[in-house]
């Protein structure tokens, strides 16, 4: 894809980033886990499964928001999140650190919104504090996309906090501990991460290719749009 674009009084030929490619692989990728997941297990009446609770196959951390004095804009300790405020396709978009984490989510843990509105779901792409807005869900058993496809699914089950005659939606640890799931055989879990942790395997390599994509295009767009960088002589 390009674009004729004018700096400077010079015609040349900008070839723009492919991020919307990156954003539209990604999703497709997303959108394949979740019918697989469906096929497998949602939709798949001959499973025979065990009705559990969410406890019964991750460890949910609750957040707690460090002082308000210890956030920073300039890298300097725990990468942070209070809420979903800062929620994207999979990961969340790095903002605030603090230097006195209280609650830590681990990388490839599953942040959920647990305060309005409940329910919606991303990824940690890395070790940080997570504050009173979110918890993090850890697979017992290294089942890490199981787990995030599971917490997908239980979308509804979440809904039902967000509800008419709800003032502030929210859940606890105590409720989510509790929320009901039907577990599969461990083969079949087995055999799903077999096939989908390679695609969320890949989905992150092409968000850091996205991420690099941007930072390039953010440092050099503005020294073109000045002036600072002259291609008026480039052939293309």
């Amino acid at each position: 894809m390009s674009k004729r674009t004018i700096f400077n009084g010079s015609s040349f030929v900008f070839l723009l980033p492919p991020l919307v490619g990156y954003y539209i692989i990604n999703d497709n990728l997303q959108q394949q886990a979740r019918a697989i997941y469906a096929t497998m297990f949602t939709d798949n009446f001959d499973l025979e499964t065990v009705s559990g609770v969410l406890s019964d196959i991750a460890v949910i951390t609750m957040g707690q928001s460090p002082s308000g004095s210890s956030y920073n804009e300039d890298g300097i300790g725990e990468v942070f999140y209070q809420g979903r405020a800062k929620f994207d396709f999979r990961f969340p978009t790095r903002r605030l650190f603090t230097t006195e984490p209280k609650r830590i989510a681990e990388a490839g843990d599953v942040l959920l919104s647990v305060r309005a509105p409940v329910g919606d779901v991303n990824v940690a792409y890395e070790r940080c504090c997570i504050g009173r807005g979110l918890g993090a869900v850890h697979s017992k058993n290294e089942n890490s996309s199981f787990i995030l496809y599971t917490m997908f699914a239980l979308k509804s089950q979440l809904d039902v906090f967000n509800g008419e005659g709800t003032v502030f939606g929210s859940i606890n640890r105590d409720t989510l501990n509790a929320m009901p799931v039907e577990i599969p055989p461990d083969d079949t879990i087995a055999k799903f991460e077999t096939v989908v942790h390679p695609m969320d395997a890949m989905i992150r390599k092409n968000y850091e290719e996205i991420c690099r994509l941007q930072f390039l295009r953010d440092s050099l767009l503005p020294r073109l749009m000045s002036g600072e960088i002259d291609v008026s002589n480039i052939q293309l």
